[in-house]
């Protein structure tokens, strides 16, 4: 009986390890994650009906799918109010949906942002150089930590039927149709109703295919003072549909603008004022990056300036990792060693305006371009370098408001 006993025991344990074996997920290999370029038309080929597909380059993308009014405007069920300039018939915020069916839809590109600072949460532009010259596009995706998969460097195919292309603040970007119904907003009666929203992660990881693994050297920096930048794009467009066409196209390029400072300003509701020292947490003139809206949301600025009077906004959110950290060169002391700290800012270009009734003024007068860095020394990618009057072995070294240090 005790050899019967023993032997039943060994036979089940045998199945218990069998069955958990058996059960345990194959291990990922490269192939599985990201798809070669010699694999890429086959693999369309196949998932599309008879074959049928285009690949656009994002300019193209833009042109061919996203309208100036989009599929979302409607007399019961309308944009946000503060969407629409009837004066020259433009909009700020736009939707329209792409194709669900019929042949398959694609943009492809490489990503340039990094999620780990905070500037680019649940977010990301994907970068294409055709012609020598950048074109870029938002991206609006509902992951956390999307970066962590979706790495800077790494080059994307989207398969773009059944989603939405669309502008927020007059930023395009790809995106789902989003409603927002929060009547106890600020403005709530100005925000209440479409823009475009994020795509949700599981979808967007269904509809995305990595090209190769992540190669940074691929990604393209425009290095240019900001006299050069002004001489690229107008610094006060105007309030035109050319000029509305022209500052899209320029959204989302990544440049690393050179020989420029913290002026220790910012744009106070329409006045350029100096920061001051103060909790990050109450003051928003605080002389750090970016001190609380009160969870408002809005992207906080500071201005760079150059040697000359040409300035810039550098953008950044109150909920990066470096937002309390004091700008260079300011200190507890205030903003007066801001203009001896001198380098080179990179990041993402951007017009953001979300008041269609600053469009009725011919000349945009009081708008900004605005940078956004991805991260700083320590926090990221370190976008921001600067130097104690031009001294390379006096960096910048970042410090955060520290309320006890008086």
């Amino acid at each position: 009986m005790k050899t019967i006993k023993y032997s039943l025991y060994f036979v089940l344990s045998a199945f218990v390890l069998f069955a958990f074996t058996a059960c345990e997920p194959k291990e990922l290999t490269e192939d599985d994650i990201f798809v070669q370029e010699s694999e890429l038309d086959a693999m369309l080929q196949e998932e599309n009906p008879e074959g049928q597909y285009t690949i656009y380059e994002l300019e193209d993308f833009l042109d061919r799918f996203m309208t100036e009014k989009g599929n979302y405007a409607s007399d019961t069920c309308p944009y946000r109010d503060r969407s629409y300039d009837a004066t020259h018939d433009l909009y700020l915020y736009s939707v329209d949906t792409i194709p669900t069916n019929g042949p398959g839809i694609y943009i492809r590109g490489r990503i340039t942002t990094d999620d780990y600072a905070g500037n680019f949460y649940k977010s990301m532009v994907i970068q294409r150089v055709v012609g020598g010259k950048q074109q870029n596009l938002r991206i609006s995706v509902d992951l956390g930590s999307s970066h962590g998969l979706y790495q800077m460097g790494q080059e994307i195919l989207i398969r773009c039927n059944g989603l939405a292309v669309g502008r927020y603040a007059n930023q395009p970007q790809l995106c789902v149709p989003s409603y927002n119904n929060n009547i106890y907003a600020m403005n709530a009666s100005q925000k209440v109703g479409w823009c475009p929203g994020r795509i949700q992660g599981s979808i967007f990881r269904r509809v995305t295919k990595m090209i190769g693994t992540p190669d940074r050297s691929k990604i393209q920096y425009d290095t240019l003072t900001l006299a050069t930048l002004y001489t690229e794009i107008k610094r006060i467009p105007n309030a035109d549909a050319t000029d509305m066409a022209a500052l899209r196209k320029m959204d989302g390029r990544l440049v690393v603008l050179k020989d420029v400072h913290f002026n220790g300003k910012y744009d106070d509701n329409g006045t350029i004022t100096n920061c001051v020292v103060g909790h990050p947490d109450s003051v928003g003139g605080a002389n750090v990056f970016a001190p609380s809206t009160q969870n408002i949301g809005y992207p906080q600025s500071r201005y760079l300036q150059d040697q000359g009077t040409g300035t810039i906004m550098c953008s950044n959110s109150e909920y990066a990792k470096f937002a309390y950290y004091y700008l260079p060169g300011a200190d507890k002391t205030g903003i007066a060693n801001c203009v001896n700290f001198e380098g080179t800012v990179t990041g993402i270009l951007g017009w953001y305006l979300d008041k269609a009734s600053t469009l009725a003024s011919n000349k945009l007068t009081g708008t900004e371009w605005s940078v956004t860095p991805r991260g700083i020394p320590g926090f990221g990618i370190p976008d921001i370098q600067m130097y104690f009057q031009g001294d390379t072995d006096s960096p910048w070294v970042p410090k955060e408001y520290d309320p006890n240090d008086k």
